[in-house]
């Protein structure tokens, strides 16, 4: 059996780099942001700089569907795509399409074979022939992979550290991820997914999840989330952090956005950096720190505006703007890709790299999934070229556990790719069922990174796999 520290045979030296010339494997350059031109699509050919950077024609325009990006790409891609495409919204996808126009913008290059190799396309478009035909699902993927709804205090209220919480403020986007960890609840349901739907009117569930906290005095970090905060009516947002701002034992407070960077007309509106401004003033008053949490998962979808719109929340008073990536195999999963994304990140948009977050095991996602020895071996790729302070941690968000940098891991058996992880705190479901502090959760490998004999012992039970 495989040890937990060495690489299978095939993978000893492969991710070592060659310095025999004496030069470093990345070697850094400042790169200028890119906002590629929007009029080279047919469609928006006569769209004007003002009318791009609005958010109602941003909003307009999104794309939903394989008939709107044909009527938007046409012949530039071929018939070959689109029918892929559509064969995996049919078949696979576990989130509905919508596709503002400045994230499409950000999509490289006008041929088929261009937005096939694309990262943003991969990870946000994705077609039939990118998922595996061998294990598409882990069998033990869950659609609601990290147990959220088991630790709801109040609905939508995920009580899951001991000292923080997630609220899931709105259930929808203004884009959505294939990857979406919260594809359980999140978006319009797909022909694979009857998505899940909050009971309580928004009102109501806002002022449960206030009261739940008001009662709770461990609780002193509150994530706002969702969904994505951008899809709540501004003046409801502010009502609810200000709200947050009056209960004294919270101190911390991040907005979730990943509309930060891909729809940043949202964040540049007058009434959103007003707003902003007034929270982060109250935010400084108290002592609390009030920051924005985005997600980016590629160096290209930092551009111009996406920037401005960053450090317009800072100038508005904001703690930081933090990035939250997914390591996703063909879209970051090489050390100069995730450097490049730092370095825009830090150079381009004052955004601060804090997390890569291994893909969680939903339903279809196993082309997407790195193994815990790759994870490893990017976080340890990528140390000493960053500040250490910007150095973002890789982290396994395991099941029950919560974010565990990826060598936390108690025990790690290659061979099978079953990883082992302890914490030392209980959830409150654990709390109600009396279960052991310390007590170990697993979390698993791609079956198809494993050895022969760990891919063969996963068939024999697996039999009738998806």
């Amino acid at each position: 059996m495989l040890s937990d520290t060495e690489p299978p045979p095939s993978e000893v030296g492969a991710h070592r780099p060659d310095l025999s010339s004496g030069t470093a494997p990345y070697q850094y350059r400042r790169r200028e942001l890119v906002e590629r031109d929007w009029t080279r699509f047919r469609p928006w050919r006569e769209v004007t700089r003002a009318e791009w950077e609005s958010i109602r024609w941003q909003r307009a325009h999104c794309v939903k569907s394989v008939r709107q990006l044909r009527e938007l790409m046409g012949d530039r891609l071929g018939e070959a795509f689109y029918e892929d495409l559509a064969r995996d919204q049919a078949h696979r996808a576990t989130m509905s399409m919508l596709l503002p126009p400045q994230m499409i913008n950000t999509i490289a290059g006008g041929s088929t074979d261009d937005w096939y190799a694309d990262p943003v396309r991969r990870y946000m478009v994705p077609v039939f022939s990118d998922r595996r035909t061998d294990w598409p699902s882990h069998p033990r993927a869950e659609r609601d992979s990290l147990h959220e709804l088991e630790m709801w205090v109040v609905e939508g209220l995920t009580h899951r550290y001991p000292t923080k919480v997630l609220a899931e403020v709105v259930p929808t986007c203004p884009q959505y991820c294939g990857h979406c960890t919260r594809m359980d609840l999140v978006g319009l349901s797909t022909p694979q997914v009857e998505k899940l739907r909050f009971t309580a009117k928004p009102a109501d569930r806002l002022a449960a999840m206030l009261g739940y906290l008001r009662r709770t005095p461990g609780v002193r970090d509150v994530v706002v989330s969702g969904g994505d905060v951008a899809n709540l009516p501004w003046p409801r947002l502010e009502r609810f952090v200000a709200a947050l701002l009056e209960i004294d034992h919270v101190r911390d407070i991040r907005l979730a956005s990943k509309s930060l960077v891909t729809l940043p007309q949202h964040w540049l509106q007058d009434e959103v950096r007003a707003g902003v401004a007034r929270l982060a003033a109250t935010a400084r008053h108290r002592g609390v720190s009030l920051a924005i949490h985005t997600h980016v998962n590629a160096a290209q979808q930092v551009t111009p505006l996406a920037a401005r719109a960053c450090r317009a929340m800072l100038e508005a008073g904001l703690r930081d703007v933090r990035n939250q990536g997914v390591l996703l195999r063909g879209v970051n999963d090489s050390s100069e890709a995730l450097l490049d994304l730092c370095f825009a990140l830090l150079d381009g948009a004052g955004v601060m790299p804090y997390y890569f977050y291994q893909c969680d095991m939903i339903p279809f996602s196993e082309h997407w999934r790195l193994a815990l020895w790759e994870a490893q071996r990017l976080q340890h790729d990528i140390l000493g070229y960053l500040p250490g302070f910007a150095t973002p941690r890789v982290v396994c968000d395991v099941p029950f556990v919560g974010k565990r940098w990826v060598h936390q891991h108690s025990h790690y058996d290659r061979e099978r790719g079953i990883s082992h992880w302890r914490k030392g705190y209980l959830t409150d479901p654990e709390r109600r069922g009396e279960q052991p502090l310390g007590r170990g959760h697993e979390f698993f490998d791609p079956i198809h990174t494993l050895p022969e004999s760990g891919r063969q012992w996963w068939q024999e039970r697996s039999a009738g796999h998806a």
